[in-house]
């Protein structure tokens, strides 16, 4: 099987190297990739322009891949997919119109209010005089978030009235998100634990996977402003068999149907943020695709074979395939640039890589870096993904960490807490 993946972020290195231990993938394209990706001797990484898509779908075509693999969001809600079905190219991951469920925070809200799919009280704002007054009327803290794409960071959430009425003037008065901010959610702030439950679909079927937890703030003891997720573990306990199964039929079920009755069939992998507290569960996001860096947590503990599950769920088949897990538990520490989620620096080299690969159970997944003249060098926000494997929380936690103390380069930031709730369980 010939694979065609599209991304270069840690999410799609972690895609690569499951999808490389298949017995089945001769090889994996990935457009455009990175330095960590290109390690992988299954994997080539084409410089490839992913603004035109139907170019995209033309090397699909010439290179005769069996199956396209879309990792970030932005491409699905433009549209990728429709272009390769229309080709009759299988591809993972869902149309336009069933991507909006992460394209548009409006559309996603809308439709769990319309299907009574569980989720906190809002209020769609189109200006900033409706949402100023809404934030009044409902007083702090409260939640303001960009309805558009925003990499992860269109999320404050606003602990005082002052925070709130400066969001909605950073969000839709100077348009901090661009077009993403033109209008945004206001919503409830729902206290709780947080877990992440992906789960694999072609539509009709659909099964979840192994719940994970991330860590959104920047620093320890969950201090500092939101980020793209600063390290991950898997399994999460928050999220009990019981709570799984609820979340399942409440949520994970509800929401595919819907989907399919709205005219947006859903296929790929939809993820699920869920709030729990006193054993209910609410949806606090939905987003298209694979969670970064929930998947470089959650793909460890797969036991079946990736590429099976991918075109199953590509040929609406995936009825017949019967989906196992590992035992034991991961663990993901991000390391990243000095003064993420705001100003940073880049093009620092990094040392260590290969000891820290060296390891036992540890991969280390590239996330922002590129390959400089005479090393690697950082590239972005989040630059490292160090994850580790073990028979539980504690032994995969230790051995990240261990790996981390092998790496280095300049300003370089991580927390020291990743994995705390479920140890302090």
């Amino acid at each position: 099987m010939q694979v065609l993946l599209i991304g270069g972020g840690g999410r799609e290195h972690a895609l690569a190297w499951k999808l490389a231990q298949s017995p089945q993938v001769a090889k994996i394209f990935v457009v455009p990739g990175n330095p960590g990706i290109a390690q992988i001797e299954e994997c080539e990484c084409i410089d490839l322009s992913l603004s035109d898509l139907e170019k995209v779908a033309d090397f699909a075509e010439e290179n005769s891949v069996d199956l396209t693999v879309v990792g970030p969001e932005a491409s699905l809600v433009v549209g990728i997919a429709d272009v390769f079905k229309r080709r009759c190219l299988p591809i993972f991951g869902p149309t336009a119109a069933a991507a909006e469920i992460e394209g548009s925070k409006a559309f996603s809200k809308n439709l769990m209010d319309k299907y009574d799919i569980p989720t906190a009280f809002f209020k769609v704002c189109e200006d900033v005089e409706t949402a100023k007054a809404y934030i009044e009327e409902k007083g702090a803290p409260i939640v303001i978030k960009a309805d558009g794409l925003a990499a992860g960071k269109g999320v404050i959430v606003a602990m005082t009235m002052e925070e709130a009425l400066a969001a909605v003037d950073d969000i839709m008065g100077d348009q901090k998100f661009g077009v993403a901010g033109a209008r945004v959610v206001i919503e409830e702030f729902m206290e709780g634990e947080e877990a992440s439950l992906l789960a694999f679909t072609d539509g009709k079927t659909i099964v979840p996977m192994i719940a994970s937890q991330d860590h959104k703030r920047a620093n320890d003891n969950d201090e500092g402003p939101n980020t793209g997720g600063m390290g991950t573990y898997a399994p999460a306990p928050v999220l009990t068999e019981a709570l799984k199964l609820q979340a399942v039929e409440t949520v994970l079920k509800p929401t595919i149907e819907a989907m399919a009755a709205e005219g947006r069939p859903y296929s790929g992998c939809l993820y699920a943020g869920l709030m729990i507290k006193d054993n209910v569960i609410k949806v606090v996001e939905f987003n298209c695709r694979f969670g970064d860096p929930e998947t470089q947590v959650v793909l460890p503990l797969l036991k079946t074979d990736l590429a099976s599950i991918m075109l199953a769920c590509a040929t609406e088949t995936l009825e017949d395939v019967e989906i196992e897990w590992n035992d034991g538990a991961a663990v993901c520490v991000v390391m990243a640039s000095g003064g993420y989620p705001g100003e940073f620096t880049t093009g620092y080299p990094i040392t260590g890589l290969d000891d820290a690969n060296a390891l036992e159970n540890t991969v280390v997944f590239h996330a922002g870096t590129k390959q400089g003249e005479d090393a690697i060098v950082t590239a972005g926000g989040r630059v490292l993904g160090v994850t580790a494997f073990g028979s539980d929380i504690k032994q995969a936690k230790d051995r990240a960490y261990k790996a981390v103390e092998k790496i280095d380069f300049k300003d370089a930031h991580y927390r020291n807490d990743i994995a705390w709730r479920a140890l302090k369980r």
